[in-house]
């Protein structure tokens, strides 16, 4: 499988724009996890999320997780998680 490029574009803010991974290759080991990586990426677009800088994804207190340290360990486990 070719390494995707980051799905994070860098901008003037301290974490970026998320933006998740569009088409059909892969950058997770199946569609399960790419789904999900998918949905979370999504939810932290700054189209869709309340305050993405802080991960909040709707009103009020909805985090898409903890942390940013959460973040990159759910982002991770996805990409390397057999089915």
């Amino acid at each position: 499988m070719a390494a995707m490029p980051d799905s994070t574009i860098k901008t003037p803010t301290s974490r970026g724009i998320i933006r998740a991974p569009r088409g059909t290759t892969l950058s997770c080991k199946g569609w399960q996890q790419e789904a999900a990586l998918r949905m979370l990426m999504n939810n932290l677009d700054p189209e869709v999320a309340e305050r993405p800088a802080d991960l909040v994804v709707y009103g009020g207190s909805g985090k898409a997780a903890r942390n940013w340290a959460c973040y990159d360990a759910i982002v991770a486990s996805l990409r390397t998680t057999r089915k």
